[in-house]
């Protein structure tokens, strides 16, 4: 975890009387946050950081999203997909193997491993004639 995640973290439980029980982020009657009580709270402050920073303006952020990407950043620093899966609250550790196929570094460095020897290694890059052809499907 993030230096600053951490002590953002223990300045919040710091500041709450909390027992091991009580949520980590509490609604307003001192309940877990429910999805739809998180929603509101994600909108409003995307809009505020869409003020500050225009390349928001276009991203498509939701609590899905960011959960989502956290899966991904845990995964790209080797956290392995069971402790993921649990963490993300998931049925099977199957599930969480989306995420190994939408990560293209995670991809391409699998490749590099088992690239053929007369093979450089690299990125495909099509030629013009084949984008083309795509391009005209």
């Amino acid at each position: 975890m993030r230096d600053d995640a951490i002590t953002a973290r223990r300045a919040w439980l710091n500041a709450r009387e909390r027992r091991p029980e009580d949520p980590l982020f509490p609604n307003r009657l001192e309940r877990p946050l429910s999805r739809d009580s998180l929603a509101p709270l994600v909108g409003k402050y995307v809009a505020l950081a869409r003020r500050r920073c225009p390349a928001f303006a276009d991203q498509h952020i939701t609590p899905h999203v960011l959960r989502n990407s956290a899966a991904m950043a845990l995964l790209q620093r080797g956290v392995e997909r069971t402790v993921i899966a649990l963490w993300l609250g998931h049925e099977s550790v199957e599930t969480t193997q989306i995420y190994r196929h939408a990560d293209m570094r995670m991809t391409a460095r699998a490749l590099a491993q088992t690239a053929n020897v007369d093979v450089a290694p690299g990125r495909y890059r099509p030629d013009d004639e084949l984008l083309a052809f795509l391009t005209g499907l």
